[in-house]
């Protein structure tokens, strides 16, 4: 799906504000990420740290780097021929632990600093990568590599995913980790701004992205005969959207007062 075909979508207003946010997107690369996340000490280019969200490691600084050198010279022979060749050219400079987000909480993760010969930044992102969820609730054998699968789930369901994408294993305690690139021209939706009909038109949009998806890796004729032409199974999935805002809400409340009992600490 390309940008293009999405703006060709919206209202001459807001078409207007997108591309200027897609411009902007367009700028999040490598070379932001080099004056944003780094300084020259002693002649030397490192990542700063920035508690708590990007921090070296305080122990076992020697050891810690040899580990994520190993992760990323295991991860360098899962790309493809030409990527790896592309890799080859970068020397690996420092890295750093980064605090990821929500869906991730709980998990290693860190970022590298490589330089290319001619300076040139790039920046990888090394995630933890863990047993599906879908497997520890089915009982099913785990897959072989969580970084793996994670890396070809994802070729499998993006149309265009990033050409860095890879996996590696820690070879002193074995977590296994999946690999891509830390800023890669990215751009989220603010949903919180959005009016009624913007939010549908986006609505829209993840439904486009989702539909392709499902149509790469299940049986597209099957899936579309399943939904017919009613309204049933949009219905079906609008009621349990609500049910789950509403669910939602009461966690957040359960939460809260917990918290005000004493029972949690915040």
């Amino acid at each position: 799906i390309e940008m293009q075909d999405l703006l060709a979508t919206m209202k001459a207003s807001r078409r207007k504000q997108e591309e200027h946010l897609l411009e902007k997107a367009h700028t999040k690369d490598h070379i932001k990420a080099l004056n944003k996340l780094t300084s020259i000490v002693d002649g030397r280019r490192v990542i700063v740290d920035n508690p708590p969200i990007v921090t070296h490691s305080e122990h076992g600084e020697a050891e810690r780097t040899e580990r994520v050198f190993g992760v990323v010279a295991d991860y360098r022979e899962t790309p493809s021929a030409d990527r790896q060749e592309l890799l080859d050219r970068y020397r690996f400079v420092d890295y750093a632990r980064k605090v990821v987000g929500v869906g991730s909480v709980g998990t290693r993760c860190w970022i590298a600093l490589f330089q290319g010969p001619n300076g040139g930044p790039l920046f990888l992102q090394v995630k933890e990568a863990r047993e599906s969820v879908i497997s520890v609730a089915r009982g099913t054998t785990p897959a072989a590599h969580f970084g793996q699968r994670v890396v070809e789930g994802q070729r499998t369901l993006q149309a265009a995913s990033d050409v860095l994408l890879g996996w590696g294993t820690d070879p002193v305690d074995g977590a296994q980790y999946y690999v891509r690139q830390l800023w890669d021209a990215k751009w989220s939706a603010d949903v919180s701004t959005m009016r009624p009909s913007a939010l549908g038109q986006y609505a829209g949009h993840c439904g486009w992205a989702l539909a392709r998806a499902h149509a790469r890796t299940g049986d597209a004729v099957e899936i579309s005969g399943y939904i017919g032409t009613s309204d049933v199974f949009g219905e079906a999935i609008a009621d349990w959207a609500v049910a789950y805002a509403d669910q939602t809400e009461r966690d957040h409340a359960a939460l809260v007062a917990a918290i005000e009992r004493g029972v949690l600490a915040a």
